[in-house]
């Protein structure tokens, strides 16, 4: 990648000017080239000029993955309007905390209620099948606005994307990221993982996760093919797709990880070339690491640890893990990764702190959040900020992290993040629940719910889908006659996992 490439934009540029007919991304059975996908991309660039939107504006996208969604992505960067793309199941009253939040000039999506949502706001809409009609290249100038002037461009400090993530709050906040630190994460994380012009990197994750997200930018850095699956994918067609796409590298979360290689146990039939597999958001089982490797002998694998905060912190070389197990493998390249005391002292090589990364990785903090943004990005050492993660782990002599644990409300679950406080904010407001506690996943056993009040089970648990989106809702749902508190009045997490054990004693029997 040119070390002058400061938008998130030019990475399509150069892209489509060294591999113009080389296929860009493909969702279902449409396809686009790196010529297509930039020119898709300026019509639609044009457009959103020509429908008032100017540099500094927000975008937001609610819908399910499509090869027009890319293009309105760089389309965005081109105008220097900021996007925010939000998972297909956000609705009620998360979406509108986001319509409130970030005040966008046009909300695209086809779900009825949403576009209800924010035409009481004053905000335009449009659907992606609109979207996808004027990317395509039969859209007349006039249809995509190009005849007006084109939009002043943005700089490489102005935010380019806004990404909304669980916290300690009962409502989601959005991480703000600038072009340069987009650009840099990609040509830093590139660097490491190696993407090459001919792999087929199939991403099962929505790109409303950064994770899923980055893989578009990864891709279009290293002028690879992205081929997008279905979000979460864990299903049967699984492997029938790695195989359909060709796919070279897979991002995994484990739920996908696992999905595939009990699938292969069972194949008979051909088997995908995959050469790479990444991972992130949660810890791989190790069983699951070696039945991959033992179904797909030329597989490597490189673990990474990462939040939306800094995109990556540390990845793993090469099946590191098979020398270094636990380890979330060394910093990114032009970045450092240490461990802190109570005090925010420097902690030295084998002792568990809170982890902080510090680099240009690091984004510029949350919108409008700036009580927040202060507890979390500190100026302590020079021009970047510090990301003080809440996460705990330590180093060892040679840079490499071991995560330990959080020391907040926020949990992984299938490489999500998930807020506990924002669960059991929702689970509140469920009719007929009283209190609510979410005990976090350990060992083999998923994140729970425990609520107290005249209520099933399965009442709150429909009750949550109107409430947040359904990878954040627990499997399992207990009612209680109360909430066990320790002596401060807190919800005592022991008592419940406790409680948790004895239920599962119970079902066992």
């Amino acid at each position: 990648m040119s070390t002058h490439t400061t938008l998130l934009h030019e990475l399509l540029d150069r892209a489509a000017g060294q591999w113009p007919e080389r296929p860009a991304v493909t969702s279902g059975e449409h396809t686009l080239t790196y010529r297509e996908l930039d020119a898709a991309s300026r019509r639609l660039a044009a457009w959103l000029h020509a429908g008032g939107l100017r540099r500094g504006d927000r975008l937001v996208i609610c819908a399910p993955g499509h090869v027009a969604l890319p293009a309105l992505v760089y389309a965005a960067s081109r105008a220097g309007v900021a996007f925010s793309l939000l998972h297909e199941q956000v609705r009620g009253i998360q979406l509108d905390h986001v319509l409130d939040d970030c005040e966008p000039a046009l909300l695209v999506t086809d779900d009825p209620d949403a576009q209800a949502a924010a035409q009481r706001r004053g905000v335009r809409t449009a659907t992606v099948a609109a979207v996808a009609a004027l990317a395509s290249a039969s859209a007349s100038a006039s249809a995509a606005g190009s005849a007006t002037a084109p939009p002043p461009g943005p700089l490489a400090v102005d935010a380019v994307c806004l990404i909304y993530t669980s916290g300690t709050t009962s409502l989601p906040k959005a991480v703000v990221t600038t072009h340069q630190q987009l650009v840099f994460s990609v040509a830093a994380i590139r660097s490491v993982l190696g993407y090459r012009p001919d792999d087929v990197v199939y991403s099962p994750l929505p790109l409303s996760f950064d994770y899923g997200l980055y893989q578009l930018f990864l891709a279009t850095a290293a002028g690879a093919r992205l081929w997008l699956g279905r979000p979460a994918e864990v299903g049967p067609a699984l492997l029938g797709n790695l195989v359909r796409a060709g796919a070279t590298v897979l991002a995994a979360v484990p739920a996908v990880a696992d999905a595939l290689a009990r699938l292969l146990r069972r194949a008979r039939a051909d088997r995908p070339p995959l050469r790479l597999l990444t991972n992130t958001g949660a810890a791989m089982p190790g069983e699951t690491l070696r039945a991959l490797r033992a179904a797909l002998p030329g597989l490597s694998v490189q673990l990474m640890f990462g939040l939306t905060e800094c995109k990556r912190a540390t990845i793993m070389p090469p099946d590191g893990d098979l020398t270094r197990p636990g380890s979330s493998g060394v910093a990114l390249p032009g970045t450092e990764v240490f461990v802190v005391d109570d005090e925010g002292r420097r902690r030295p090589p084998g002792e568990i702190g809170e982890i902080v990364v510090r680099g240009p990785n690091v984004m510029s903090g949350y919108w409008r959040r700036p009580e927040l943004t202060a507890q979390r990005f500190h100026r302590a050492e020079g021009l970047f900020p510090q990301l003080h993660t809440g996460d705990f782990g330590w180093v060892d002599e040679e840079g490499f992290l071991y995560f330990d644990g959080r020391r907040d409300d926020i949990y992984k679950e299938n490489g999500f993040r998930v807020s506990a406080t924002e669960v059991e904010a929702a689970a509140r407001r469920v009719p007929g629940v009283g209190a609510a506690a979410v005990l976090a996943p350990q060992q083999d056993a998923p994140a729970r719910l425990f609520v107290t009040g005249e209520v099933s089970p399965a009442e709150v648990l429909t009750g949550l889908r109107e409430q947040i989106e359904e990878f954040k809702i627990p499997r399992r749902c207990v009612v209680v006659d109360a909430l066990p508190l320790t002596g401060n009045g807190k919800v005592d997490r022991k008592a419940l996992a406790a409680t948790a054990q004895e239920a599962d004693r119970v079902r066992v029997r």
